[in-house]
């Protein structure tokens, strides 16, 4: 009999772990799209970069320009780094705003370039989905 009130309260004690996952907020979101973002940079990857952007947005045009400007130095092998910390992520409606705090390099035939910046980036939610619009470096 104790074995079976053990399985019963196993069996609950799991199903209450399970029923909180699996529930991404809008917050986790936002880090996500950021981080995101930041990656597909790093890869160079243009086009995904610059879907996590509000088409002709402040941001999808920076892309663009540095896309630009990475694409200017072939036939060099150019290597990107950014690397961001995320924080003070405020969310009301459907606009968001996250602080961001990091350092970004070009490194390009033994030769670095190096910016540590910080600011905030803001998005808009678009079909359930977050997009970058604008961001404010300091």
């Amino acid at each position: 009999m104790k074995r079976k009130y053990f399985f019963i309260i196993l069996f609950l004690i799991l199903a209450i772990f399970l029923s909180g996952c699996g529930i991404i907020t809008d917050e986790e979101k936002v880090r996500d799209v950021i981080d995101e973002y930041f990656s597909a940079i790093n890869n160079q990857d243009w086009n995904r970069a610059k879907n996590y952007c509000i088409y002709e947005s402040d941001v999808y045009y920076e892309t663009c320009f540095l896309e630009d400007y990475i694409d200017s130095l072939y036939p060099s092998i150019v290597i990107i780094n950014c690397q961001v910390d995320i924080f003070d992520i405020t969310i009301t409606g459907d606009y968001a705003s996250a602080y961001i705090d990091g350092n970004f390099t070009i490194i390009t035939n033994g030769h670095s370039i190096m910016d540590d910046s910080s600011g905030y980036f803001y998005l808009q939610k678009v079909s359930n989905n977050w997009k970058i619009y604008n961001q404010n470096g300091e």
